[in-house]
């Protein structure tokens, strides 16, 4: 299963994406395009109105509304493309993520089913009987005993070797005899083999999934028959096909789309919704990020296909493919649901700015809007005190004002959008991932359940017991012990030990397989002598041994806590990968054959290894400077079971909300939070279990899986920038009396300057750092342009270190504003604008007279919003005096 990131996908799409084709399909798209669309048209009216009817008038200003309707139409078709670029590569995501889990998780659960058949086929019990050594006498109990632990198959047969069925659990549907070429196929191989389609072992069903494997005379080694074990093939699909809803609000592609299993040639071999695209129908496969509309039975659809890489070795099934198809009209119905307003505006002001990084195009055109922010700004100051006598000319004026402020709002509104469908891709994407890590998990540990239950039925270990419990088990029984659960383990690779002990816990037979010299995919070297019967007559723990002999039948099946198992006490803890480490170990009672018991047995699960290559193979490596997804199982107090993120090793304490380490079994949920000092999206989904598994066998233990993305480190400044994008501040009509000022934050504070000596507002990131002699507050020199050429420079001060003492952070807002007072220009490094609002006289309060007007900073504060918002006014005299009397001079324009 392969995780791919919303921005990784949105990269690959290609930037000739047929937008047209895809915008009658998205509502919040179609309003955005809307609203641009006006505004577009109303800039264009504006300028067109000012150069008839007052050319003379309008000239100063001309310039500005030229460069602001350029700039509008650009940033128009690029947010209108980019919306719909983010949206469908979002859909292309989840579609891909799901139907990666579709085939993987498939995959996983056969590769269980290749070693079940395997094991089951040397069962002395069943070929003895099929060899004709035994009148079959509890043949039938042992089938339907395997059967009711191991779920996934609904038929277990025993065939001769001229296919007659010599036994089967399913009595719905009687078989007597099969000529099926897979009888001979299997007799022929050593290996298992592998069969779906239609058969007459199962004749009623269209197709089955059978996995075959033939049984070997107990004394000359012949074959003497077949056993096949039917997979549960549609009941399983479906299982994994409703698997794929995240439940977060708008996630409508888990109900709206269809999931399908596909051969080599495309031809459906499973189907979420048979209505829709039945079995055996021919499909368009898909197997790009890149989006391409796919035509099915007159529908257009979106479509994503997955391979998979394999488990264990096993490559699945040859050419079968995961799929997942979402109608077109469709796909796109869960998005708006407004998601950011579900976040603190903090963090979600926060994470904007690390839009380069998860989002290019998203940090592309906030910049550009940030840009005609300014040029507004500039247009509005460049225009305070214009001769409002002029009719023609006020009109335009006021027309460019409220233009400007709508402009203001439409973007403002359709980033959020954009930010939206980007932020409810990845929230949708990570508890999608959660989701599917945890199922991963819950079907795994079904099949040590199993596991258990079955070997605790192997003759040869009850028989093993009873000797021991007579005191009459020779050395030869307790190394043939040895051998079995080698064996076993060899074929069952995801243990660490494999153990036998007797009613008072001591260990009688153990696994000889060596975890050290032996990789996981390949039967093992024996253990050293010394090593293999270190556990021997050693005594598992009291509360297990007591768990263990009150389990009441051969259903029932203990799990240890989660903990260190003393199982591991005989290993060597110098030799590397032998450490005791937490795990579950899986307990099963042996009986004897009137039902007495004898002891248990004890599957020490490797949980280190196994658990991370779970998550290992849910979130391959990632590049260098690509965002990071970090995954991890916990237990529901918050501990690391087995992580990928370095930080968090096992047994750590990962700090999470407290609602999600409260979820209900089952429940998913993600969240945008500060983690760790950075911006991430954090999912967690809630083990519900797997068929009976957790659900109605009276085991409880809900793990878990978490999924941290990582979008960069918590802005300082993110607190105040939503102060700052949020505030309005109520202006006087232009037909009013009033002073003009030019508003502007130095962090949180709101501030002002008479607009009349403010000649406009630069970006910060063209500050050249360039060394300013003994000017305190003084952080380099700024170019002014004119028509595509330098006309001077500024020295640019740091106004916030000048009036608080504290540097002020430089963000993608921060402006410098150019003003001219006395001869002298310069520059104010300011951290955001706010706008050009009209004062009356009244709401202007000279500030106390404790220094001559020319020496105070502040000349003035402004009672704006009825009173509710204080703006203090800069002096413009009282800054210049300040900064020639600190800098030794009186030369604070460059030589131009």
């Amino acid at each position: 299963m392969h995780h791919t990131a919303p921005a990784a996908t949105a990269k690959a799409a290609s930037s000739s994406l047929d937008s047209d084709a895809f915008i009658p399909y998205m509502r919040s798209v179609t309003r955005c395009e809307t609203s641009l669309r006006e505004l577009n048209l109303m800039w264009r009216l504006i300028e067109s109105s000012a150069k008839m009817n007052c050319p003379q008038e309008a000239h100063a200003i001309l310039p500005m509304m030229a460069a602001t309707r350029t700039g509008f139409e650009q940033l128009e078709q690029e947010l209108v493309h980019s919306m719909v670029q983010q949206s469908v590569s979002g859909v292309m995501a989840g579609l891909a993520t799901q139907a990666q889990h579709v085939i993987d998780t498939l995959v996983r659960n056969l590769y269980e089913r290749t070693a079940d058949v395997g094991f089951l086929a040397t069962d002395s019990v069943l070929c003895r009987y099929v060899a004709g050594l035994s009148d079959g006498a509890g043949v039938q109990q042992r089938l339907r005993a395997y059967r009711s632990k191991y779920s996934v198959y609904n038929e277990i047969m025993l065939l001769d070797l001229e296919g007659q069925v010599m036994a089967q659990t399913d009595g719905d549907s009687p078989v007597e005899g099969s000529q099926d070429p897979l009888l001979a196929q299997t007799l022929a191989s050593p290996r298992y083999v592998e069969t779906f389609r239609r058969t007459d072992l199962r004749p009623h069903l269209p197709q089955a999934l059978v996995y075959s494997h033939r049984m070997l005379h107990p004394v000359s080694g012949e074959p003497v028959g077949v056993l096949c074990l039917c997979f549960d093939f549609e009941g399983e699909m479906q299982s994994i096909f409703n698997a794929r809803s995240t439940g977060l609000p708008g996630d409508n592609q888990g109900g709206h789309s269809i999931a399908l299993l596909v051969d080599a040639g495309g031809q459906v071999l499973a189907s979420s919704d048979a209505h829709w695209v039945g079995l055996a129908t021919p499909v368009p496969t898909h197997h790009s990020p890149e989006p391409r509309l796919h035509v099915h039975a007159g529908r257009s659809y979106l479509v994503q296909s997955a391979r998979s890489a394999g488990y264990q070795g096993y490559p699945g099934p040859a050419g079968w493919q995961g799929q997942v198809m979402v109608p077109l009209e469709q796909a796109f119905a869960g998005q708006g649901q407004q998601l950011l307003d579900q976040l603190a505006p903090h963090v979600a002001q926060g994470l904007l700015a690390h839009a380069h990084r998860f989002c290019p195009p998203l940090h592309a055109i906030v910049t550009a809007a940030d840009t005609i922010r300014r040029v507004v700004w500039n247009g509005q100051v460049m225009t305070a005190g214009e001769d409002s006598d002029s009719s023609r000319l006020q009109a335009v004026l006021e027309q460019i004002g409220e233009t400007g402020a709508r402009t203001n709002e439409v973007f403002g509104q359709s980033i959020r959008a954009l930010y939206d469908t980007v932020l409810s891709a990845a929230l949708r994407d990570n508890s999608l991932l959660s989701k599917l890590l945890v199922d991963l998990l819950d079907r795994n540990l079904y099949e040590r359940a199993n596991d258990c239950r079955w070997w605790a039925l192997t003759p040869q270990l009850q028989q093993l017991l009873a000797a021991s419990h007579a005191g009459l088990a020779t050395a030869a029984q307790v190394q043939q012990g040895c051998a079995l659960l080698t064996d076993i383990h060899n074929l069952y690779t995801v243990y660490h030990q494999i153990v036998v002990y007797d009613r008072s816990g001591c260990i009688v037979a153990t696994s000889l397989r060596s975890e050290v010299t032996a990789p996981a995919l390949a039967p093992a070297p024996i253990q050293p002598p010394g090593r293999a019967h270190a556990l021997i007559g050693q005594r598992i723990e009291a509360d297990t041994l007591a768990q263990v002999l009150a389990l009441p039948h051969s259903q029932a099946y203990h799990v240890t806590p989660w903990r260190p198992n003393s199982l591991d006490a005989g290993h060597d803890p110098a030799e590397p990968g032998l450490m005791r480490e937490p795990t579950y170990a899986y307990h099963a009672a042996i009986r004897g054959q009137d039902g007495q018991l004898l002891g248990g047995i004890g599957l020490v699960f490797h949980a280190a290894r196994e658990l991370r290559a779970m998550l290992d193979s849910a979130v391959p490596s990632q590049a260098a400077g690509s965002l990071q997804t970090r995954v991890l199982y916990l237990s529901r107090q918050g501990v690391v079971m087995a992580s990928t993120d370095p930080q968090q090793p096992p047994g750590s304490q990962l700090a999470l909300p407290p609602e999600l380490l409260q979820l209900s079994a089952g429940e998913s949920r993600a969240q945008a939070v500060v983690h760790g000092g950075q911006y991430c999206i954090v999912a967690a989904t809630a083990g519900s279990g797997y068929r009976e598994f957790k659900r109605s066998d009276g085991y409880r233990e809900e793990v878990l899986a978490v999924s941290i993305q990582a979008f960069g480190h918590e802005q300082e400044d993110a607190v105040a920038a939503v102060r700052r994008r949020s505030m309005r501040i109520q202006s006087l009509a232009p037909s009013q009396q009033a002073h003009e000022m030019a508003t502007f934050f130095v962090g949180a504070h709101l501030m002002a300057l008479d607009a009349a000596c403010v000649l406009e507002a630069l970006p910060a990131a063209a500050i050249a750092p360039v060394s300013a002699g003994r000017m305190p507050h003084c952080v380099g020199t700024l170019a002014r342009h004119s028509q595509g050429a330098v006309i001077g420079y500024v020295w640019v001060f740091d106004l916030g270190a000048l009036l608080h003492g504290q540097p002020t952070t430089v963000t993608a807002q921060s402006q410098v504003i150019v003003l001219q007072h006395a001869g002298c220009k310069l520059g104010l490094l300011v951290s955001d604008l706010q706008g050009v609002a009209r004062f009356g006289k009244a709401q202007i309060i000279p500030t106390p007279a404790m220094a001559p007007a020319q020496q105070r900073l502040l000349e003035a504060l402004i009672r704006a919003n009825e009173g509710n918002l204080l703006i203090q006014c800069l002096s413009p005299a009282g800054l210049l005096q300040m900064l020639q009397g600190r800098s030794q001079t009186a030369q604070l324009a460059p030589a131009t």
